[in-house]
């Protein structure tokens, strides 16, 4: 899908064509074909965005690298392995909620412990690798088609 502030700009790129449309073209039929058409090639461009981000999802999960194909899974695993240990300490909490909550406020503290520095770089170095893995599947499939 379109980046948010893609789409913005591209409204408002169709805002200013339009209203230029509306002061160019005189007749009202074909000013209403000007921007049918233009609604038509939006919608073509956001297909084939669509289609690119698939493309570049399948190429992801079917490469032979390991490391390409198991990355986001496993951010992912990570994640929903947090979320789900909510399940048992809930269960914990009705049991003894004195261990309960030093577990959670053991984990607090051990998260917090990590510097923002390294928060920061970890968020960076994710959203970078995904950003040149996205690029390079698409210059990939660029070239041997």
């Amino acid at each position: 899908m379109p980046l948010p502030i893609i789409g913005s700009l591209i409204e408002s790129v169709v805002g200013i064509v339009g209203k230029a449309a509306d002061k160019i073209i005189p007749d009202a039929a074909q000013k209403q074909q000007f921007q049918l058409e233009m609604q038509k090639q939006l919608q073509a461009m956001d297909t084939a965005e669509l289609d690119r981000s698939f493309d570049v999802m399948i190429a992801e999960a079917q490469s032979a690298d390991k490391w390409t194909s198991r990355a986001r899974p496993s951010f992912m695993y990570v994640m929903y392995t947090l979320i789900l240990s909510a399940i048992p300490i809930g269960i914990l909490y009705a049991i003894s909620p004195s261990t309960a909550g030093n577990i959670s406020a053991g984990f607090k503290q051990w998260l917090a412990a990590i510097p923002d520095s390294m928060w920061a770089l970890f968020g960076t170095g994710y959203v970078g690798y995904s950003v040149a893995r996205s690029y390079d599947k698409h210059m990939e499939q660029k070239y041997t088609k």
